[in-house]
């Protein structure tokens, strides 16, 4: 009998299976309506071996949401190698602009990121959501050189980008839409 057998994956390539699962359920669905049920038929395994590999579903949603905060972190660290020397604050800042659209475009992980902040009222959550966003905050100061008010400012513009791709008016599956427009181009006129 001759048959083709898949070869049997390590426990970390399984593990990262159902991460991914698991942030497209979460993307869909946020926290409260997911069920690690989905994520294992998802994932292709039982859902007792998803608990058995995160725990729960509060420890496997942060880490969907640390995925996530990890791609953002990735993508400014790129972009951040890409600032010539010498740029100024906002050169940096027009650099790390340009790189968000790459995560945007990984539809998904904005979608978790936004599920993270509403389902931070559970302080279980909240906390490393915080602590996420605190690291992002502080890399783009990092790597810009950027005085606090034009960091709040370029974190404002992300946090405009990221719910305006969520509501599909921005990004690469964009709805046309006058007012999306209207800040869209105003955003293309700004450096940062």
């Amino acid at each position: 009998m001759t048959g083709s057998t898949k070869p049997r994956m390590t426990a970390t390539e399984r593990s990262a299976e159902v991460l991914t699962a698991a942030v497209t359920a979460f993307s869909e669905s946020g926290y409260a309506a997911t069920k690690t049920d989905d994520i294992a038929r998802r994932a292709g395994v039982s859902q007792p071996y998803v608990i058995r590999l995160f725990g729960t579903k509060q420890h496997l949603f942060l880490a969907a949401v640390r995925s996530a905060c990890d791609r953002i972190e990735e993508v400014f660290r790129e972009a951040g190698n890409a600032i010539p020397p010498g740029a100024t604050p906002e050169e940096a800042l027009c650099e790390l602009g340009a790189a968000y659209d790459v995560f945007l475009a990984e539809r998904e992980l904005p979608l978790v990121m936004l599920h993270g902040f509403a389902a931070s009222v559970d302080p279980a959550i909240g906390g490393p959501v915080r602590e996420c966003f605190g690291q992002i905050y502080a890399l783009i100061k990092e790597l810009s050189g950027a005085p606090i008010t034009d960091t709040r400012r370029f974190l404002s513009t992300g946090m405009l980008l990221t719910v305006m791709t969520a509501m599909r008016v921005a990004g690469p599956e964009a709805i046309a839409v006058d007012w999306a427009t209207e800040l869209l181009d105003d955003l293309s006129d700004r450096p940062e």
